[in-house]
């Protein structure tokens, strides 16, 4: 069975730092593309940071230089390190998969066929 599971969702202050995890099973994480989405409640999901089979990375205008998006192979888990929350962070965080790994459209969504269920990241002043 092909499961995508995240976890590493909380509340943190302004400013702080988390780690998010996507951890996959029936799925490579060194195979095709995996990315990070968010979705605020009442709006579409949006992408945050993908990674590609051959190491090829891309952030939202948002969250570039804040987050960080890594796999670890041996883990078969996908990272989301994230630092300098903002407000505007506040989202539901998903991880999807997909088996191509052609680069381009990596934050289409509907080439995405792989999801997980989402873990919620609050950032409070």
């Amino acid at each position: 069975q092909v499961q995508l599971v995240e976890s590493g969702g909380d509340s943190v202050q302004l400013g702080g730092s988390l780690n998010l995890s996507c951890a996959a099973s029936g799925y490579r994480v060194d195979s095709g593309c995996m990315a990070w989405f968010r979705q605020v409640r009442g709006k579409g999901r949006e992408g945050v940071a993908a990674i590609c089979r051959d190491g090829y990375t891309s952030y939202a205008n948002a969250v570039k230089g804040r987050f960080t998006i890594s796999k670890d192979s041996a883990e078969n888990t996908l990272f989301l390190h994230m630092n300098n929350l903002k407000s505007d962070d506040t989202a539901m965080y998903y991880c999807a998969a997909r088996q191509s790994s052609n680069t381009a459209f990596v934050f289409l969504e509907s080439l995405y066929t792989i999801w997980g269920q989402g873990t919620q990241v609050t950032v409070s002043s």
